[in-house]
């Protein structure tokens, strides 16, 4: 271990795994350290079921109508990919594709006055809808096709809307939608997590308007894929990208020490020994004293035997609380995936619910979704706190990724790797350059 790298990575969650790959791929000597014994830190899938009983110290071993242990693999942190998403493009590029099998998620769904509905998306979905009136469902037609057709280079798509002056209230207003449908636009489809965007400039919701309608065009289903054997995969299949290119991996290895001189980070001192570096990305964890809490969030893992009732079955699913649904500041959200992911028992389903804590009673917070869950098997609370850096890592040197928030799909977590990629290299982050070149050794059948 007494060497020099380039850049030493601290957490394999997957923001670190990302990185690490990515680092890699350009050339970079990368070693990458995790003091736990497995993949994924706060983004693990645990397996087997006796994990994580023993995780959330839960006394005895699961009943054994819950199948074989090893049949499961259940994810910390919550989320799905949007088809056409940033994560997507990763994974394609890098070729991580390769060692990971996707399902389309079955149904996305949006939670009004008590019932499930499905989220209209398209002109059709959006006439056929019984979330609005016969009036409503014209206007809310009319105004997915302007976004659709937004151009914000071309003028005349915009209809007199300016994409970074006219603020999204402004534009609910202009195609006269009523409370509902801002609602479910805002949170089911442009995926935002609280109001404060209505008096942002309306670009950014238009191009999540259409990153959800281009997702769902992909595949029709719903735009949200998800991985076979758990989210766990994801940054697995990253760490084995970096290894093909050289990268070194250490699992099990305490860190005793991160290692400064005149304030600039130079190596890391485990067990005795010191690899030094230029660089060094981690998670919160790892640096206690560069970052600030800033949050927390619940996350309830409910170990179901039955579909969610009004979904038409469907053996995945999200399904979004708004928060003026149940008188809150930020969502409420509801995973569902199961067996038919390699995740679970045969007839088995996990739903994870998660928000942002708001009360002193984070419990009774989720209760809304619990409800829509009954009855539950088994259930596993957690509320973690938020943290985010307090330092940039510009004069340091040393890169902190900010824990994974309450959102159910990767936009936040690859809005910050390609943070973080900037701060590091001083240019934006490109695809283009994540692409493995052609005459590359793969490691397994080259191309």
């Amino acid at each position: 271990m007494d060497e020099e790298y380039d850049v030493i990575v601290l957490g394999t969650g997957l923001k670190e795994c990302i990185l690490s790959g990515i680092m890699s791929v350009n050339g970079k000597k990368v070693l990458h350290m995790d003091r736990n014994p497995y993949y994924g830190g706060e983004s693990a899938s645990i397996t087997p079921l006796e994990d994580l009983f023993k995780r959330f110290k839960v006394a005895g071993n699961p009943p054994e109508s819950m199948g074989r242990g090893r049949d499961w693999n259940v994810d910390l942190i919550p989320k799905f990919l949007m088809a056409n998403g940033q994560l997507v493009k990763m994974l394609l590029y890098t070729e991580v594709t390769r060692y990971l099998d996707f399902k389309v998620v079955e149904g996305s769904f949006v939670y009004k006055a008590g019932k499930i509905h499905k989220v209209p998306s398209t002109e059709t979905e959006a006439l056929a809808s019984d979330l609005m009136g016969m009036f409503e469902k014209r206007r809310f037609r009319k105004f997915l096709i302007f976004v659709v057709g937004f151009d914000e280079h071309d003028p005349k798509t915009n209809q007199g809307v300016e994409p970074r002056k006219t603020t999204m209230r402004e534009v609910y207003k202009k195609f006269d939608l009523g409370q509902e449908v801002i609602d479910f636009t805002g949170h089911a489809l442009a995926l935002y997590r609280t109001d404060d965007y209505l008096d942002q400039p309306c670009l950014d919701t238009i191009n999540r308007i259409k990153l959800y309608s281009e997702s769902l065009a992909r595949y029709s289903k719903s735009p949200y894929l998800y991985p076979l054997y758990g989210l766990g995969e994801l940054p697995q299949g990253f760490a084995r990208l970096s290894a093909i290119y050289g990268g070194t991996y250490m699992l099990n290895k305490p860190v005793d020490e991160i290692v400064y001189e005149k304030g600039r980070v130079v190596g890391v001192k485990s067990e005795g020994e010191t690899a030094r570096c230029k660089q060094l990305i981690c998670d919160p964890s790892y640096v206690p004293n560069l970052v600030k809490k800033v949050g927390k969030v619940i996350r309830v893992i409910c170990i179901l035997s039955h579909p969610i009732k009004n979904t038409n079955d469907c053996n995945s699913c999200q399904i979004i609380i708004p928060q003026m649904q149940v008188n809150r500041k930020s969502d409420i959200y509801v995973c569902i995936v199961s067996y038919a992911h390699n995740v679970a028992a045969e007839g088995k389903y996990i739903a994870i619910v998660s928000t942002t804590v708001e009360t002193n009673n984070p419990e009774k917070e989720v209760q809304p979704a619990l409800e829509l869950l009954d009855p539950i098997d088994k259930s596993f609370v957690s509320i973690s706190d938020l943290y985010q850096p307090t330092d940039d890592g510009q004069t340091s040197q040393v890169f902190i990724s900010s824990s994974y928030d309450a959102t159910t799909h990767f936009e936040t977590t690859c809005d910050d790797i390609k943070s973080i990629y900037k701060r590091m290299t001083g240019t934006d982050f490109d695809f283009e350059n994540m692409k493995r070149k052609q005459n590359d050794v793969f490691g397994d059948d080259a191309q």
